[in-house]
């Protein structure tokens, strides 16, 4: 891929450092277990989906940039320039979107983070639904996969803006191990994706659990 071609790491970083900003001002974020993330290398951020904001929330709290695959929808006019901008990644999800596994593999491969919602859409956020493409991503390029709980994001309604939680009202950020969804062998066939579905799906919903264990939520 040519440098045009790949998401941008420093505009990602940027978006990082917009994400802190912006999260911290508006609520009380609590981070629990970013340690446990990789230094460095390629890695999966696997995060629950129940509100807008768990996207903006995991890229400002997360230890490095985060590079999240967003629906085609949001791209549209300032949004979507901006978006690009900051190294977020357009995808297609009524088909095999063939750009944007390209260029979320380019990511990998340039040992960079990548978001994804493995639910596919937002709903109740407990891991119950997972679409195969965290599993295709995980095994095609051997990175770690770190689940990330989001939890009191949608609890609650705010006053001023009922989109959004209550302005300085606490949202919990749950980093888990890092783990491996292959099951060591490299293969890709169908039954080997499925394996690794039904893989990480268990982790994510165990982590879940102690998540919500941790936290009180």
């Amino acid at each position: 891929m040519t440098p045009s071609e790949t998401a941008s790491e420093r505009g990602a970083e940027v978006g990082r450092r917009i994400g802190v900003g912006l999260m911290y001002g508006l609520w009380k974020p609590r981070v629990l277990g970013a340690w446990k993330v990789p230094a460095n290398g390629p890695v999966i951020f696997a995060v629950n989906h129940s509100h807008n904001i768990d996207g903006p929330m995991v890229m400002g709290v997360a230890p490095r940039p985060v590079h999240f695959l967003i629906k085609k929808e949001a791209f549209i006019g300032p949004l979507g320039s901006f978006l690009t901008g900051i190294g977020q990644l357009q995808v297609d999800r009524t088909s095999a979107d063939r750009n944007a596994i390209t260029r979320a593999l380019g990511v990998l491969q340039n040992g960079g983070a990548l978001g994804i919602f493995p639910e596919g859409t937002r709903g109740e956020g407990d891991f119950a639904s997972l679409r195969a493409g965290l599993a295709y991503f995980a095994v095609r390029s051997g990175a770690q996969v770190v689940p990330v709980a989001v939890l009191g994001s949608a609890e609650r309604r705010g006053r001023l803006i009922k989109a959004l939680p209550p302005l300085r009202s606490r949202v919990d950020v749950v980093f888990g191990d890092p783990f491996e969804a292959g099951d060591g062998s490299g293969r890709r066939t169908r039954k080997a994706l499925d394996e690794a579905t039904e893989r990480i799906q268990k982790q994510l919903t165990a982590h879940l659990e102690n998540a919500r264990r941790l936290t009180g939520r």
